[in-house]
């Protein structure tokens, strides 16, 4: 169910920071049009941590009622309390998600014991397919593929976000726990290389700007069509860079409102609009990846 090109989708607020499901409406709309394989709703990139619980599973659900089977939905269900996150998983759980992609609890750095016991609490709380999600950048907090191994063990555990760049962990993380359990690229600038290597697809932000040519990329990085897949990837490689000029999502948002695909790039604080000095350089990526 879960390969190529998923998108880590934002959350669209209104400008009175309320959740603007008509916008949202839209993009899960656009995203089908363009092919897009899989959406996951409020994972951090939908800004899940200014997010209440019951704002957080309302998104999720409204996302699957509305995409009504069209595409797989994977909600977001990670926190750094696991009591938390085992409560949203179970509100999650009667939502009708396809799966659910729990990040590493953040700032309290758990030890890997920790984490096992973080990650088998959550899982055994529901039926539903867990994808682990690994991004130390963001949580100071670092997976490792023997703790991974060891919680592929767990039935509803199938596959995880690796969000590292680091390629060595794809060889390791395949070679520890087989070829039947996911790994998606959780880093735009190397998953094509990440797929192309064995990896399943990857969870992105660039694919909120251009999910067809990701889409596209995906397949053909998928079917080890290298030469293919890096002249598409190349029309996106100052996306994948420049998305990140600030933090995550505030120049995806900038890019979708001059996209018009949401009304405004409202974010909820701490998170303030993109800084005047990155327009120039994010409305050249974009218009390299012929998205304006």
């Amino acid at each position: 169910m879960f390969s190529g090109s998923i998108v880590a989708l934002v959350t669209p607020f209104k400008s009175n920071g309320e959740i603007d499901y008509q916008s949202l409406e839209s993009l899960v709309e656009f995203h089908i049009k363009h092919g897009t394989n899989a959406i996951v709703a409020v994972g951090t990139t939908g800004e899940s941590t200014t997010m209440s619980m019951t704002e957080h599973c309302d998104v999720v659900k409204h996302v699957v009622s509305f995409s009504a089977g069209r595409i797989p939905v994977i909600g977001g269900n990670g926190s750094n309390s696991t009591s938390e996150a085992i409560e949203l998983t179970r509100m999650l759980d009667r939502s009708a998600v396809d799966g659910m992609l729990c990040v590493t609890p953040y700032y309290n750095k758990p030890p890997q014991q920790g984490l096992i016991k973080h990650y088998q609490a959550v899982a055994s709380a529901t039926d539903i397919p867990q994808i682990l999600y690994n991004v130390p950048g963001r949580t100071c907090c670092d997976l490792l593929p023997e703790t991974v191994a060891e919680l592929s063990a767990v039935k509803n555990i199938i596959g995880i976000k690796e969000a590292t760049g680091n390629l060595s962990r794809l060889t390791q993380i395949k070679a520890l726990c087989g070829d039947d359990f996911l790994a998606f690229s959780g880093d735009d600038d190397s998953g094509m290389e990440f797929m192309l290597q064995g990896g399943n697809g990857v969870i992105s932000v660039t694919n909120n700007i251009a999910p067809k040519l990701m889409s596209e990329m995906c397949k053909h990085a998928l079917a080890g069509e290298r030469s293919i897949a890096t002249i598409i990837n190349e029309k996106l490689l100052a996306l994948h860079q420049n998305l990140f000029v600030e933090a995550n999502p505030i120049p995806v948002k900038w890019c979708l409102a001059q996209m018009k695909e949401i009304d405004n790039g409202v974010l909820r604080l701490p998170l303030v609009e993109l800084s005047e000095q990155y327009h120039e350089q994010l409305l050249k990526a974009m218009y390299r990846a012929d998205v304006l």
